[in-house]
């Protein structure tokens, strides 16, 4: 992975854009949905430019002249060519030696960053990247998920973020805020948001905040689930969700990266295979940690390399008897 999404606050300062012709004009519209201040070096086709400009409506354009190589590159927060020639490259190397972040639109090569394609969603935003080897796939694939993803989802994220703070204050040790999160975007508040019944939602989420001052202590859970031969594309939509909740995963040697790449990012991951002709953890103790993980309130999830049907039936029978005791 050449280019390291990240999401920029460009209201910071302002961003000079150079070159003019549609890509100039795309990436302008682009940086103004952003609320990006921007500097237009428009070369001589300044009757397009100025008609574009009149065109945005919010914020400032400013439809500047003279030379952008003579110009001072240390005053922008970023800088986006699309000259379409020798002067993309001079600009990108000066911005490069003050370490301002450039794209040139057509070069990955020349650029520090890029822009991938977006769906939005207000507050949710989702950027979608080839590290500029195939704009074509990415608006495929910008196309797939503005179809799939619910067109409110952002209002659910709003709603989500003004309750936040209050819920923040709450600091009980016992009430987890990823599972308290989870309750709500797999219940009947997200089920509520997403349908436009704002009113409802909110009265709901006041409610469970309210709820969660006094907390239950809850179970958590233990979990086998089979990989498969490593191919992730190849893992059951269930054992997937079940990773993605996981707060501890053992897995053996028989287990991919691209599969373990498939857990939640602060999930701990525990090897438990061989390591040479011993066992890293002996079935005995790995059934004691897991049922220790889940009295704790902990997801844990044995995952198991190859056959989805190698789980040792006793093992399941231990898991089964322990839970009903």
């Amino acid at each position: 992975m050449r280019f390291m999404p990240l999401f920029l606050d460009l209201t910071s300062g302002t961003v000079a854009l150079i070159g003019s012709g549609a890509a100039a004009a795309g990436k302008l519209r682009l940086l103004r949905s952003a609320g990006a201040n921007v500097r237009w070096y428009a070369g001589n086709d300044d009757e397009t430019a100025q008609a574009l400009a009149q065109d945005i409506s919010t914020g400032e354009v400013e439809l500047a002249r003279g030379d952008p190589l003579q110009v001072d590159l240390g005053e922008f927060i970023a800088v986006v060519t699309a000259s379409g020639g020798a002067l993309d490259a001079q600009v990108a190397q000066r911005a490069r030696r003050k370490n301002i972040p450039v794209n040139v639109v057509d070069g990955p090569d020349l650029s520090t960053f890029i822009f991938p394609a977006v769906v939005d969603r207000g507050e949710v935003i989702v950027a979608i990247g080839t590290g500029g080897a195939s704009p074509v796939l990415a608006r495929r694939l910008r196309e797939r998920i503005e179809a799939v993803l619910p067109s409110r989802i952002g209002d659910l994220a709003a709603l989500m973020g003004r309750f936040r703070g209050e819920f923040a204050r709450l600091r009980h040790a016992s009430c987890s805020p990823r599972r308290f999160w989870e309750s709500v975007v797999d219940g009947p508040i997200a089920t509520a948001a997403l349908a436009g019944r704002c009113q409802e939602a909110e009265a709901a989420l006041a409610r469970a905040i309210e709820s969660a001052r006094s907390p239950e202590r809850k179970s958590g859970a233990v979990f086998l689930v089979g990989a498969g031969p490593g191919d992730p594309g190849l893992l059951t939509l269930r054992g997937l969700q079940v990773l993605q909740g996981a707060d501890i995963v053992f897995y053996d040697e028989i287990v991919t990266p691209e599969i373990l790449d498939r857990a939640r990012r602060d999930a701990k991951l525990v090897f438990a295979g061989k390591k040479g002709r011993a066992q890293a953890i002996d079935d005995a103790h790995l059934i004691v940690r897991m049922l220790a993980a889940a009295q704790q309130g902990l997801n844990a999830v044995r995952l198991n390399g190859g056959d989805s049907f190698g789980f040792d039936a006793e093992q399941i029978e231990c898991f089964s008897s322990s839970f009903q005791a």
